[in-house]
């Protein structure tokens, strides 16, 4: 879905919006997947009764929204050879960090992570930017895809395969978890957590990590791997 609109919040890769929509109490948290000039991109999953209705809605629809929520990904810190890893709608965020990357002259790999083949998406987007691209099938036969390995397993099992200076990864708080036991470089976690107010107020979406607690919304959603206590 593609809003338009101010950007001019939108600062960094890996923020957030918060849409309003009416009939519902809270606001829905989606990461942006890319922004230009005057527009900005979502990709969202149908979760609830608030994602379903936001498919429904007709083009030039008027929302509430706040956007270029939280703090987002760190580039500065990337090396010259990053790694992004994304799994099921945590890759959004990864395509902007990907094109920002790719136009400072960094070298990105790519390891994009599905359930099975009908939950693929977005892989010819990231091909296009001049990414390497590996995609990991968890269930099912293992496609062909021109240009992309293709690995039978998780997004952990391709990590030992790329020589990286330093990752970014969203995803399921499984699969980061997994991702910090078998990183061997420093990087930076984006967390999905549910939200109450989105930019800080509330406290309800608060972690713990080694500096004290931190709220997910306002002072992540990114965090980097040596705050967390796992």
């Amino acid at each position: 879905m593609q809003f338009s609109g101010d950007v001019s919040e939108i600062s960094a890769a890996g923020q957030f919006v918060n849409i309003r929509l009416n009939g519902h109490f809270l606001r829905r948290p989606i990461s942006i997947c890319d922004v230009g000039e005057d527009s900005f991109t979502i990709i969202y999953k149908v979760l609830g009764h608030g994602t379903e209705e936001m498919t429904q809605l007709p083009c030039g629809t008027e929302l509430d929204i706040l956007t270029g929520l939280g703090n987002g990904y760190d580039l500065s810190k990337a090396g010259d050879r990053p790694l992004l890893i994304g799994g099921g709608v945590g890759i959004p965020p990864m395509y902007l960090a990907a094109r920002k990357l790719i136009g400072s002259g960094k070298q990105v790999t790519v390891i994009l992570g599905f359930n099975g083949q009908s939950d693929a998406f977005y892989v010819d987007e990231f091909i296009a930017l001049g990414c390497d691209v590996i995609a990991t099938f968890a269930k099912g036969d293992l496609p062909e895809i021109d240009n992309v390995k293709t690995v039978k397993g998780f997004v952990t099992d391709a990590m030992p395969e790329v020589d990286h200076s330093y990752f970014y990864c969203c995803g399921p708080e499984a699969m980061l978890k997994a991702v910090y036991k078998a990183s061997s470089t420093s990087g930076q976690f984006s967390f999905e957590e549910r939200m109450g107010c989105g930019f800080g107020a509330c406290m309800g979406c608060s972690c713990r990590t080694v500096t004290g607690y931190k709220r997910i919304c306002k002072d992540g959603p990114v965090l980097e791997k040596e705050e967390l206590l796992w």
